[in-house]
Parts: structure tokens; C-alpha cells; sequence
């Protein structure tokens, strides 16, 4: 289980080590150990088994982001391709976060219109769901300003 190791390791390779990232890494390369161990316990070849356990895994980034590590701009100053990558990847997240929480809202009016047209009752989870483009635009903008 060489393999797992060298990835996770490789995936946390500009992350500041303390304590958390330390058992967060131990954490993942045990989980993904066992999830090896059960493939290979169903049929499958160890190289196929870490293989599948890598890629079920998905992406670091949302781990990343949960340690509160910032690995863009600041950083990263002098690699103008990743500080770009990031923040086209953080106006994305502010538009998906805008055009969802429309859909989200438009689903709301019209069940209320079609369902209860005499009660204006949408308002009250539009509140809780404008939330959502309001923290991507404001995470937004402080990337911006990074750059």
C-alpha cells in the first residue's frame, strides 16, 4: 500500500503540516486502505483495487478547503497560471451559486403561487437561500483582490 501513501502524501505536499493535517492525512490513507483491502476481498487485483479506491476518492480540493488553507495568491505569487485557475475556478463557483439559488427561488414562487396563492410564504426561504450567492460573491471578491 506504497502506492496510497505516495499519493496522499504527493496531494498534501503544500500543506502546512500540524496536527490536524497530520491525522487528516493518516486518516485518509487508512481509509483508503481498507477500501483497497474490500475490493481486493470482491475479486479484484491490488493495482486495479488502488486504482478504483484513488478515484472513488475524488478531488483534494474540497479537503483542502476545509483546513482552511489557502493555497492561491498568496502563497503562490509567482505562478500566474494557478492564481488564474483559481480564480476563474472561484467566478464559476459564484455563477453556479447565483444561477442555482434563481432555480431554487423560482421553485419556490411557483409553488407557492400554484399551491397557496393567498399566503406569500417564498420570502422566508429565499432569505436562507440567498445566502449561499452571497458567501461565493464575497469569497469571490477577496480572491480578486488577491490578484
Amino acid at each position: 500500500m506504497i502506492t496510497i501513501q505516495e499519493y496522499v502524501n504527493r496531494m498534501f505536499k503544500n500543506i502546512p503540516e500540524n496536527e490536524q493535517t497530520i491525522g487528516i492525512r493518516q486518516e485518509i490513507i487508512e481509509n483508503l486502505q481498507e477500501k483497497v483491502m474490500d475490493l481486493m476481498e470482491s475479486g479484484k487485483e491490488e493495482e486495479d483495487a488502488i486504482n478504483k479506491a484513488i478515484v472513488d476518492f475524488g478531488d483534494f480540493d474540497e479537503i483542502i478547503s476545509e483546513l482552511s488553507v489557502d493555497t492561491s495568491p498568496v502563497t503562490l505569487k509567482d505562478d500566474k497560471k494557478t492564481v488564474e485557475y483559481n480564480y476563474r475556478k472561484t467566478t464559476n463557483a459564484f455563477l453556479f451559486s447565483l444561477c442555482g439559488s434563481a432555480i431554487i427561488i423560482a421553485l419556490a414562487v411557483f409553488i407557492n403561487m400554484y399551491y397557496s396563492p393567498g399566503t406569500i410564504w417564498f420570502v422566508y426561504p429565499m432569505f436562507a437561500i440567498i445566502w449561499w450567492p452571497l458567501a461565493m460573491f464575497f469569497r469571490w471578491l477577496n480572491r480578486r483582490n488577491r490578484r
